[in-house]
């Protein structure tokens, strides 16, 4: 005779109903945290708004430039596009956006870094324009309240600008030689302070001559181009020259071998 068995289950305890019930309320606090977090945050409009960097613009008018809305959201933003929307500021010379998942929007800018000062016929009057190392003028004449800063950089004479206007550009010709004034600015800048002027002499074939006028030194220079070690060279050998004889004019290094000019005899 086949025997009968009888399968008793343990009662659950009180504990692991709790466990249970704990862990089923965990997991339904996750899964709202994620369709908040996932489906809902990112089309809500940014929470922060970060701008760094380039101080020359309030923050109204970078929104507004921008075209940064109270509705703007992670999703709905577009960067490229603001990006190029604040770069039409010509004070700019570099932008980027950064979105951080779900409600933050960072905007890095760098705005234009003067290489030099030009003076230009604005209207029948003569304005310093400022222009950055690319050759874009990125400001004409001076802000309300700002102070000589002609006197900070040296001055670009032997180029014709009529009518100038921030955004405008430069012969792409020079460009290569606001590169290097760049370069001689952030590491060398002392150099930069000894320079009073520099004059760019155009020549046949879509070149041209640089003549360099020291401060305070009679002596002017002549290069064929310009850089750090050239420069300081020039200015050490101008130094040396008008220490010993007060007879030269300019010195000449077109062609690798410095030669000298001395001074016109007057007649009288």
């Amino acid at each position: 005779m086949a025997e009968d068995y009888v399968i008793q289950t343990a009662p659950v305890s009180r504990h692991d109903k709790f466990l249970k019930a704990l862990i089923i309320t965990g997991v339904l606090c996750l899964a709202a945290e994620l369709v908040w977090l996932l489906g809902i945050t990112p089309f809500r409009p940014f929470l922060r708004i970060d701008i760094s960097g380039y101080e020359g613009i309030t923050k109204e008018d970078i929104m507004a430039q921008a075209g940064i809305t109270d509705s703007l959201s992670y999703f709905s933003a577009n960067v490229q596009g603001i990006e190029k929307s604040l770069l039409a500021n010509n004070t700019l010379g570099s932008v980027k956006v950064f979105k951080h998942f779900p409600d933050r929007l960072h905007i890095v800018l760098e705005g234009r870094k003067a290489v030099a000062v030009v003076l230009a016929d604005a209207g029948g009057k003569t304005v310093p324009v400022l222009f950055d190392s690319q050759g874009v003028i990125f400001q004409v004449g001076r802000n309300d309240g700002e102070e000589n800063f002609s006197s900070q950089l040296p001055v670009v004479s032997g180029l014709i600008i009529q009518d100038p206007y921030p955004g405008m550009r430069l012969p792409a010709l020079f460009v290569p030689l606001f590169r290097e004034l760049e370069k001689i600015q952030l590491s060398a800048p002392k150099l930069l302070e000894a320079v009073s002027e520099l004059r760019i002499n155009r020549k046949a074939f879509d070149s041209f001559d640089i003549v360099i006028y020291p401060v305070h030194k009679r002596i002017s220079v002549r290069l064929s181009e310009l850089n750090e070690d050239l420069l300081r060279y020039s200015l050490l050998m101008v130094d040396v020259l008008a220490s010993r004889d007060e007879g030269i004019e300019s010195l000449d290094f077109r062609s690798g071998i410095a030669s000298y000019k001395p001074l016109e005899v007057s007649s009288e």
